[in-house]
C-alpha cells in the first residue's frame, strides 16, 4: 500500500525525547517555512539548531529550498520552533512520514502551528509577491484515498473521526488580518488546494480547481494541517504567491521561478509573522 509505513507513537516519542535532550527551549509556537521562505530563521535569537537528519525516524527532504533544520529560540519575545523546509508526498514518503514532524511537535507541547508555503495563484486577482491567508483547503490528495489519518488511529492524539469544519483557527486569522492591516501588507484570503505533485498543474487542472473554488495551489500544507487539528493544535496558514496561474497554457512554471518568488515574498512574510507573534 502506497500510504505505508504508518509511524507509531513510540517512534514519535523517541524523536521527541532526543529533541528535549538537545535543547532547553520549550516552545508553544512552531513555524514551518516553505520553499524559498527560510530567511526568517536567521532572526531567531538564543537559538539551538538541530539537523533533522540527525533525529530518529525524521524524514529527510530532497528538495532545493528545504534545508532540513530545526531552530529553537526566541523571536519577537516568543519561544518558537522553526522548521526550515519540509518533506512532501511526491518525494516518495507516506502521509504518515510527511506529517511525522507535526506529531513530534505535538509531543513537544506545540499549541500553535504556523504553516507557510509558496503557492501558485489560481485566482486571477492574485499576483506574484503577494500573500494569501488560508481560510480553508481542498484536500485533493485525501479525497483520492491518501488522507494522512488513514491507518491505525493514534488515540493519544485525537479521535478516529475528527471534525475539519474549522481547520484554520478563526482567532488566529483575525490576528493575521489585524497584523497585515497594521503593517500595510496586502493579505488576500482564500482556499488552498493541495495536490501531490511533483509535476505542476496543467491548464485544465487549474481551470477545474478554479471552478471548485480554489484560489491558490501547492504541494504541501494540507496534510500537516489535518494532522495538527486531529491532535488539537491550532493552525494558521499563509501562502506566498510565487507565480501566476497558467490557465490558458501560454506560460510555463518552474521550481526556479517558485524559489525566486520566495525571495520577493520573504520580507513581507517575515514582517507579517513578526507582527502576529508580537500580538500572541
Amino acid at each position: 500500500m502506497i500510504n505505508t509505513p504508518f509511524l507509531t507513537t513510540e517512534q514519535i516519542d523517541e524523536c521527541a525525547a532526543q529533541i528535549r535532550e538537545r535543547t532547553q527551549h520549550r516552545p508553544k509556537i512552531a513555524l514551518v517555512l516553505g520553499s524559498g521562505l527560510g530567511g526568517l530563521a536567521a532572526s531567531v535569537q538564543r537559538s539551538d539548531a538541530l539537523l533533522s537528519a540527525d533525529l530518529p525516524n525524521w524524514p529527510r527532504s530532497t528538495v532545493q529550498g528545504h534545508s532540513g533544520k530545526l531552530l529553537f529560540g526566541e523571536l519577537e519575545k516568543q519561544n518558537v520552533l522553526i522548521m526550515q523546509g519540509r518533506v512532501h508526498f511526491y518525494e516518495g514518503y507516506s502521509m504518515s512520514q510527511v506529517t511525522f514532524p507535526v506529531r513530534v511537535m505535538q509531543r513537544l507541547g506545540i499549541e500553535i502551528l504556523v504553516l507557510t508555503n509558496a503557492a501558485g495563484a489560481i485566482n486571477p486577482e492574485y499576483n506574484p509577491g503577494e500573500l494569501m491567508l488560508i481560510t480553508d483547503n481542498l484536500n485533493l490528495i485525501g479525497m483520492s484515498g491518501l488522507n494522512p489519518l488513514i491507518g491505525p488511529n493514534l488515540d493519544e492524539f485525537g479521535p478516529r473521526f475528527p471534525d475539519m469544519s474549522q481547520v484554520y483557527d478563526r482567532k488566529l486569522n483575525v490576528l493575521a488580518r489585524q497584523a497585515a492591516q497594521a503593517q500595510g501588507i496586502l493579505l488576500h484570503e482564500g482556499v488552498y488546494a493541495g495536490l501531490s505533485g511533483p509535476s505542476f498543474e496543467t491548464p485544465a487542472d487549474l481551470r477545474f480547481l478554479r471552478l471548485a473554488g480554489a484560489d491558490a495551489v501547492g504541494m504541501s500544507t494540507v496534510a500537516e494541517a489535518i494532522v495538527a487539528r486531529h491532535g488539537g493544535t491550532r493552525v494558521l496558514g499563509i501562502s506566498g504567491i510565487s507565480n501566476k496561474a497558467n490557465l490558458d497554457g501560454n506560460s510555463q512554471t518552474t521550481h526556479e521561478e517558485v524559489l525566486e518568488g520566495g525571495k520577493v515574498l520573504a520580507p513581507k512574510l517575515e514582517k507579517l509573522l513578526r507582527a502576529v507573534l508580537s500580538a500572541l
